[in-house]
């Protein structure tokens, strides 16, 4: 499967904003948008006012980068959420939410997207007392995860837990006392974002 293998601080500051694509480092000064808060590139600094255009697909890359996404990818779950009852929008980024390795990443047990979907592919998490190692599987309410047994005692997951012991999981996200284990009480909603999203502009972007 293509991916993308650049610098991924490009990403952000081609956004103009932290997208969190390195974990810890995105909350340090050695950050990429905090020292150089322009886009990339020779022309970077000198950019002119952006197009309506630009405007609508400036915020479908960067929630498509946010959440690690290659475009066909992206494209098919806003087809999924159009047929979905209610808005388009909110819909679109439910889905997103609900993803496997979005929802280990929200529970602090990989410290980046990119590291909680590596995990994800690795078999270390169950749902349901079901190994699934497909990143884009949707979770729904009422479904367990857990982190399997064998791979409780990893290193690096029992540092991301440590790490992550501060941040408090989404309303939709119930988890135990040990950080281990977590149930879907509910589909998640825009308010538990944690980046502004004009999701309207990417709606209006697949649907000229």
């Amino acid at each position: 499967m293509a991916r993308y293998t650049g610098a991924v601080c490009r990403l952000c500051r081609r956004e103009g904003e932290k997208l969190f694509l390195k974990g810890d480092r995105c909350y340090t000064q050695k950050c990429g948008v905090g020292k150089r808060a322009y886009p990339p590139g020779q022309h970077g600094q000198g950019r002119s006012k952006a197009s309506e255009y630009a405007l609508h697909l400036r915020e479908k890359q960067k929630v498509k980068r946010y959440y690690g996404l290659l475009e066909s990818q992206f494209r098919g779950y806003f087809d999924m959420a159009v047929k979905k009852k209610g808005r388009a929008g909110e819909n679109f980024l439910a889905i997103l939410e609900s993803r496997l390795d979005n929802v280990v990443y929200r529970l602090g047990l990989g410290s980046s997207r990119a590291e909680a979907r590596q995990l994800v592919r690795h078999g270390h998490f169950t749902v349901d007392g079901k190994k699934v190692n497909i990143p884009s599987f949707l979770v729904k309410p009422g479904m367990i995860i857990s982190i399997k047994e064998k791979s409780r005692g990893l290193d690096k997951i029992k540092g991301n837990i440590e790490a992550s012991s501060a941040r408090t999981a989404p309303k939709w996200l119930e988890t135990d006392a040990s950080g281990q284990l977590a149930k879907v009480v509910a589909l998640p909603t825009k308010a538990d974002i944690d980046l502004p999203i004009a999701e309207h502009l990417i709606v209006e972007f697949y649907s000229k």
